[in-house]
């Protein structure tokens, strides 16, 4: 079971992630997820519906290695526009354990493979 680092002493409080998170076993690295269906259709325009479709892309790719997000110990949101900061949070806590979340990084970007795409996540797993 990995140990998540919430606040060490001497960091800043967090919100919604670990400093840092010790793990051992056997690694899941999930490519960074889009919001494009099964079909690769756009899930939609909104923030909230793409990164719904985000979350479900994320939950199925560690599902299929044996995994699930109680295994994810670091993730790596970009998003093309920080506003949507909110609204991914909100989601990411209906998937993450908020007393033992995963390590995090958040990156703005000018864009992503497709322009219409506001989010990508990757994720970290062991189990």
């Amino acid at each position: 079971m990995p140990e998540y680092l919430l606040r060490p002493e001497g960091l800043p409080p967090t919100n919604g992630f670990s400093h840092a998170v010790v793990f051992t076993g056997r690694q899941i690295a999930v490519s960074g997820q889009v919001p494009l269906t099964a079909d690769a259709t756009l899930a939609g325009e909104d923030a909230e519906t793409q990164i719904r479709q985000v979350f479900a892309n994320l939950r199925t790719a560690l599902a299929a290695a044996g995994a699930g997000f109680e295994h994810v110990v670091k993730l790596t949101y970009f998003l093309t526009d920080l506003a949507d900061v909110p609204v991914l949070r909100a989601v990411r806590d209906e998937h993450i354990d908020p007393q033992q979340p995963p390590a995090s990084s958040l990156i703005q970007v000018a864009g992503l493979v497709d322009p219409r795409f506001r989010v990508e996540i990757e994720a970290l797993a062991a189990v």
